[in-house]
């Protein structure tokens, strides 16, 4: 992994506001996330991370129990408005594009390219240019961003918050964040930067703290959360069973 100088320079920011890690949804993966509600609530378009979110680190394939999720959240929003910004595959350290190629196949949805890594801001004016450049327009406050890092994901869709949000506690959820819902997957499907996982989690117990904000999501929003799908028991038989399996 290249070093992340904006996820770096994002410490400072931190300073003026640390408020930026915080996420306005938490869940342990995406089968959580109720897209049929994100859609019924305004919500037009998302942005997903790669790595741990939707795949194994470093491999272009889905991880195979999240695919009944991924596909209602394509079916929701729709060809073209669900897309995948990584900070390794379509970035200036993918040579030729070859593996946001490889991810764009494995994964139904587009890659996009941008030359600078997440949170940077150079990376979120990419990703407002493909958005506005769709037939049909997504505006910021219409985005979810969905993704398993604070320093990258939720300081991302943070940063991209409108400074005329309400503060109206009776305005819905959508109109009081004032851009992007920042979701944030805090299971891991392959350990990897444990550490500074650790140290994430450090800092956004302390930020809540501080902000007085003893909530583990945004108030309004836990109507886009629902129950982890129940492990299918595994099936059993019989020595006898399986003998006669064979035999068939």
């Amino acid at each position: 992994m290249p070093l992340n100088v904006p996820g770096i320079l994002v410490l400072f920011h931190l300073l003026k506001n640390p408020r930026l890690v915080i996420p306005h949804v938490t869940v342990k993966d995406i089968r959580q996330i109720d897209f049929l509600a994100l859609r019924n609530a305004g919500y037009r378009g998302a942005i997903f991370d790669k790595d741990n979110c939707l795949t194994i680190p470093y491999k272009d394939t889905l991880v195979p129990q999240l695919e009944d999720a991924w596909r209602e959240c394509r079916e929701a929003f729709g060809e073209g408005n669900v897309i995948i910004v990584s900070n390794s595959a379509g970035t200036k350290f993918d040579a030729g594009g070859i593996q946001a190629e490889s991810v764009s196949y494995h994964l139904s949805a587009p890659v996009l390219r941008h030359d600078t890594l997440k949170p940077g801001y150079s990376c979120i004016a990419s990703t407002r240019a493909y958005f506005s450049s769709l037939r049909l327009p997504i505006s910021d406050d219409e985005l979810v961003v969905v993704g398993d890092r604070i320093f990258t994901d939720v300081i991302m869709a943070n940063r991209m918050r409108s400074d005329f949000a309400s503060s109206s506690s009776n305005a819905p959820a959508r109109a009081r964040i004032g851009g992007p819902l920042a979701i944030w997957t805090d299971g891991v499907w392959q350990k990897e930067s444990m550490v500074m996982r650790w140290l994430e989690k450090r800092l956004l117990s302390m930020v809540r703290k501080w902000a007085r904000h003893g909530e583990t999501s945004f108030v309004g929003t836990d109507i886009f959360v629902r129950e982890l799908p129940s492990p299918q028991p595994r099936k059993t038989g019989s020595a006898l069973t399986k003998l006669l399996d064979m035999m068939r």
